[in-house]
């Protein structure tokens, strides 16, 4: 018999990581029970249920029984990253995707998917180019290829009646969490590191790009769990191309440390994203009820706080 007063579960793949703990949070918030699966477990996911789970390696059949006892109703693959080598890519991006798909044409009744992507599935556009959802994707890094790929199977799965499935498109993110593999998250440590008297020297492109609080990105999938829209691919991110040196003076500012203790040195742009990226969220706006919300100060500020405050827990101290 049904449980009425059962609350929906949702699955959150990749929980461990910067979007995944964010998603797992708000969906919590959003009156759902959360499933979180990650490959290793990590203590303050609590008060989620956790499975420790490489799903890129899961039989399709055992994941499917994983999901049916839960009775998950939403799958969000929020997996993925900056790994080291198209390989791992590869195995991160397609094959967990090819393997969730299998899972979930084998349940009795089909969950919603919501494939975090990434706004580099389009490729590089010239500059003062918004990219909305009609930009044909062009990825042309290893990185951009096996993510676009990922959710090009989840599309063409829901195309053909064997998912639910919907696609944002995410802009890189900042906010707590951010991984230290990205820049700012390279910044970050290195500002951590630094002392006024030393300064620091910091290489820095010329470049503008589109950045979102990851706590914006996690509101926005939740919408999209709940959201009336199948086979779609959304945009998400703050609508506007930031400078890179605007972005590092708003994380100096709220390091502490004086602006005229970094020195900055310009750098030609060598990255998975180009020099240029903005999005376009119109459709966002339209399909989701969503617009971004948090200041990229306010982000800046909370990804610094709680790196400190990661660091001190590491060093057995508490933060200031």
């Amino acid at each position: 018999m049904t449980d009425l007063n059962a609350l929906p579960t949702a699955a959150v793949l990749g929980a461990t990581g910067c979007v995944g703990r964010e998603v797992c949070a708000a969906l919590g918030r959003a009156g759902y029970d959360v499933l979180a699966v990650a490959r290793g477990p990590r203590p303050d996911l609590a008060p989620h249920a956790f499975h420790a789970l490489d799903v890129a390696a899961a039989d399709p059949a055992a994941l499917a029984a994983l999901l049916t006892t839960a009775r998950v109703e939403v799958v969000v693959n929020a997996t993925g990253g900056w790994v080291s080598t198209e390989e791992a890519m590869h195995h991160a991006h397609v094959q967990l995707v090819d393997r969730l798909l299998a899972a979930t044409a084998l349940m009795p009744r089909r969950p919603r998917i919501v494939q975090v992507g990434t706004i580099h599935e389009y490729g590089f556009v010239p500059d003062g180019v918004p990219i909305d959802e009609r930009v044909e994707p062009n990825p042309t890094t290893p990185y951009a290829r096996t993510k676009h790929a990922g959710s090009e199977a989840v599309l063409a799965a829901t195309r053909a009646g064997e998912a639910d499935g919907v696609v944002l498109r995410a802009v890189n993110v900042c906010g707590p969490h951010t991984t230290r593999a990205s820049f700012l998250g390279t910044v970050m440590a290195k500002l951590a590191e630094a002392s006024e008297s030393e300064g620091l020297e910091l290489t820095i492109a010329d470049a503008r790009r589109d950045y979102v609080d990851v706590r914006d990105l996690a509101d926005a999938v939740v919408r999209a769990a709940r959201a009336p829209v199948v086979g779609q691919v959304i945009n998400i991110g703050r609508g506007e191309a930031v400078s890179m040196r605007e972005l590092v003076s708003l994380l100096v500012s709220a390091s502490g440390i004086p602006p005229h203790a970094v020195r900055e040195r310009s750098a030609r742009v060598e990255s998975k994203g180009g020099g240029w990226t903005q999005a376009d969220i119109t459709l966002a706006g339209r399909l989701l009820d969503w617009r971004p919300r948090i200041p990229l100060a306010r982000a800046m500020a909370d990804m610094w706080a709680t790196d400190r405050a990661v660091r001190s827990a590491a060093h057995g101290r508490p933060a200031d």
